[in-house]
């Protein structure tokens, strides 16, 4: 028999990336121990896109291209799926219709010149400020690389905790809203940004300080959004998910561009 905790692990990394993992189990624990687990996959992501952007500059490319790296390698091991959720929840908050229709848009597979216009914004803040970390230094780069991915599932994690509805009865939002815990939420959360700033230590004093701001800047900046989304939908949505990673992880790669 599977232990509990490797369900919720196996339920993170079924649902949020790409990886040959069998969700064996879709009930409230389990996707409560998924996201509760969620930062790891971010690093497992961050990692992934790091080690690219690092072989990139081995070879030779520049800064620019290991920029693009960094931001298309979590795009492809979640075949997409926060970007997508960005892209709806930007068409839904950009219609300005009533939560119904709003929920409907955001349902349809095509995505309209709020989502587009979302897109490539927050591709081009992100490759930007990889771009420019990357410059700088491979180490900042990469650690950049992967403290950004794990602030964006951090933020998946703090927004399924009790109290934020779900805005539908079905989907991956409603499988997921309200399961964690809020003192284990903010334990998580206190966790991660303890890890961030230590891992800054690798670049000096002064970055470990910028580390853990860049970290709850992203948080503050997805809650941000969750709040308005609630309010705006009823509640939270798959989509609206993938709009809290996206949102997170590009605010900590600005705050970590800065300076």
């Amino acid at each position: 028999m599977t232990p509990p905790p490797l369900h919720g692990l196996r339920f993170a990394f079924g649902t949020l990336s790409v990886l040959p993992v069998r969700v064996s189990r879709w009930d409230r624990e389990a996707a409560r121990g998924g996201m509760l687990c969620a930062p790891l996959v971010g690093v497992v992501l961050g990692c992934g896109a790091a080690v690219a952007a690092l072989v990139l500059l081995f070879l030779g490319a520049g800064p620019f291209l290991a920029g693009v790296a960094g931001a298309a390698v979590p795009a492809v091991l979640t075949r997409g799926l926060h970007l997508d959720g960005l892209a709806d929840t930007a068409d839904g908050l950009g219609s300005g219709k009533p939560a119904e229709d709003a929920l409907r848009i955001m349902k349809q597979s095509d995505i309209g010149p709020f989502g587009v216009i979302t897109l490539v914004f927050v591709l081009l803040a992100q490759v930007a400020a990889l771009a420019q970390l990357y410059d700088d230094s491979w180490t900042r780069g990469a650690l950049a690389t992967v403290v950004s991915a794990v602030a964006a599932r951090l933020a998946l994690t703090l927004a399924a905790r009790t109290g934020v509805p779900a805005a539908r009865p079905e989907g991956l939002g409603a499988a997921v809203a309200s399961v964690v815990p809020v003192r284990g939420a903010v334990a998580v959360a206190l966790a991660v940004t303890s890890a961030a700033a230590a891992a800054g230590t690798l670049l000096g004093t002064d970055d470990i300080a910028r580390t853990a701001l860049a970290v709850l800047a992203a948080l503050a900046a997805a809650e941000l959004l969750l709040r308005h989304c609630t309010r705006r939908f009823g509640g939270v949505t798959g989509d609206v998910f993938g709009g809290l990673a996206e949102t997170a992880a590009t605010t900590a790669l600005v705050v970590l561009s800065l300076g």
